[in-house]
């Protein structure tokens, strides 16, 4: 008994859909009917349950939108996945009836349906399933490659919080040796050693512009020079004719010269050229840039350079420590990487055998399902093989190229159908959509007998307009579109006995039914039992 199976679809307000209810058996469903009628919302509505964003059916979403998959599950409780369409229009997703989110949904319906359309496969898009498809089909297992995957990635992780290889740790220990050794050249007397070396510097400036502005003012007033003001004084008293009338004046300006002189005798004695010493402001200058240096390389501040020093004397140290502990997880690295080559190339060797076993399996059912003159064959590559793809060309002498670039809608599906013949998965249900597209007559009975087939290890449910595909159905299920004066609905309903020979002599012959047609419904109907 297939492991999930899908016993109801539920849609409400989807275009001309009111109301749906489908209950699906196990084995091999089909839906027919008109063109027109209706199918395709029936699978839109499904879509929109595993999480699609209702691009199909985007224009028939109404605002009362209601959508819901029951799946039954061996072993374990009903899933129901579901869609509502909010006032804004905006769908909700549930699971069980809780909220979730529309990632929630897909990946939960990945477990449980996948839907194979004409123009849409993620299977075969994806090359991570055509791997999975590989795999699955040879009885491959990478799971000891995968833990041995891990356990490098993780031991390397560890080799770089210890340094990283010996090369690496190296250059980081020269580097932090450098860096400590320039902090620690400087010797640093203090935090505060900039700030008191920037208020010295400033005292010492300030006494050398001082002292050099004194002795400038004493060399105009008063010096050897003739052009200084009291010599041009005393020369200009000179001057003054000596006579009872100026002898006044003369007094005054005599008196006014010895002052000065005083004056600049007092100016003179304050005038030290020992009060600084110009090396020693060199000095001070080249240490502030030393000091100004190490803060802005080493976090800003004097007292962050020091701080930083301490952490970098940790770091070494940790580096140094960990040289023996780096060594024995090289040693490691090494033998796991050794590892991986081995159980590489062994995984690609049996992905190699089955890819060509495979090949040859599928390549057997190509006339079944209507490509007898296509090829198609599964390649790995890759050092472990896990570079999957599907290669086809549809008809002999033509070159080969992805499946996904050269097969047709119909051809596509066709593929996927044959595919699934050699590579049935009970865990999930199958949907194919027109799968018989483009063909007739035996081959349609052929790929009827494919469906009906694959129906006996997984639930499988088609949509069909070809009577000899849908007469080999298990269950069998019609959609009709019903239109009066004023609205068009669409009914779905499941038809049994009587009913189903009509319908497939309705697909037989049309509209206008004959006791022929539905004789050859019936005969349709018992060869299949």
């Amino acid at each position: 008994m297939p492991k999930s199976q899908l016993v109801e679809l539920y849609a409400h307000g989807l275009g001309v859909i009111d109301d749906a209810r489908l209950e699906f058996g196990a084995g091999f469903n089909v839906l027919t009917g008109e063109t027109g009628a209706g199918k395709t919302l029936l699978l839109g509505a499904l879509d929109l349950c595993l999480g699609s964003d209702g691009a199909s059916t985007r224009y028939a979403i109404t605002t009362d939108l209601r959508s819901a998959a029951v799946f039954e599950r061996q072993g374990a409780k009903d899933v129901v996945l579901s869609r509502e369409a909010g006032s804004s229009g905006r769908l909700r997703c549930s699971i069980d009836g809780l909220p979730s989110s529309v990632e929630a949904l897909r990946s939960m319906a990945a477990e449980l349906i996948v839907i194979h359309g004409q123009h849409d496969s993620l299977n075969l898009r994806n090359r991570a399933e055509v791997l999975r498809i590989i795999d699955t089909s040879g009885g491959i297992s990478t799971a000891d490659l995968d833990e041995v995957r891990r356990r490098l990635s993780s031991v390397r992780r560890l080799r770089d919080e210890a340094g990283g290889d010996a090369a690496r740790r190296d250059r980081e220990l020269d580097f932090l040796r450098f860096q400590i050794s320039e902090i620690e050249g400087a010797s640093i007397a203090g935090p505060d050693e900039l700030d008191l070396a920037l208020e010295e510097l400033t005292r010492l400036s300030e006494l050398k512009e001082g002292q050099s502005a004194l002795a400038e003012v004493v060399s105009r007033l008063d010096s050897d020079d003739d052009r200084s003001l009291l010599v041009q004084l005393a020369k200009a008293i000179e001057l003054v004719p000596r006579s009872v009338s100026f002898d006044q004046a003369r007094s005054v300006l005599t008196t006014a010269l010895e002052t000065a002189r005083e004056g600049v005798h007092e100016l003179a004695a304050l005038s030290d050229p020992d009060a600084f010493d110009e090396t020693e402001i060199e000095k001070l200058e080249e240490r502030v840039g030393v000091l100004r240096t190490l803060a802005r390389k080493y976090g800003g501040t004097l007292p962050q350079a020091l701080a930083t020093v301490a952490e970098l004397r940790q770091e070494f140290q940790r580096l140094t420590e960990a040289a023996g502990r780096s060594a024995a997880l090289d040693e490691e690295i090494v033998k796991l990487e050794g590892q991986i080559v081995l159980l590489a190339r062994e995984a690609r060797r049996e992905r190699d055998y089955a890819a060509v076993r495979l090949t040859d399996a599928v390549r057997q059912q190509l006339p079944r399902v209507a490509l007898s003159n296509a090829s198609l064959r599964f390649v790995v590559d890759g050092d472990d093989g896990s570079d999957a793809r599907i290669l086809f060309t549809p008809n002999p002498g033509l070159p080969e190229g992805p499946l996904q670039a050269l097969a047709s809608g119909g051809e596509l599906s066709r593929v996927l159908l044959a595919l699934s013949l050699e590579t049935a998965h009970e865990d999930v249900v199958a949907v194919f959509d027109e799968v018989d597209a483009g063909v007739g007559g035996e081959v349609a009975q052929q790929i009827g007998e494919c469906l009906r087939e694959l129906g006996r290890r997984q639930q499988v449910i088609a949509v069909t307009h070809l009577a000899s595909v849908a007469a080999k159905a298990d269950h069998h299920f019609v959609v009709e579109k019903l239109v009066d004066d004023v609205t068009t609905t669409t009914s779905v309903r499941k038809v049994e006995g009587n009913q189903r020979v009509i319908e497939i002599a309705r697909m037989l012959a049309g509209s206008d039914l004959t006791d022929e047609s539905k004789a050859l419904a019936r005969k349709l109907l018992e060869t299949q039992r």
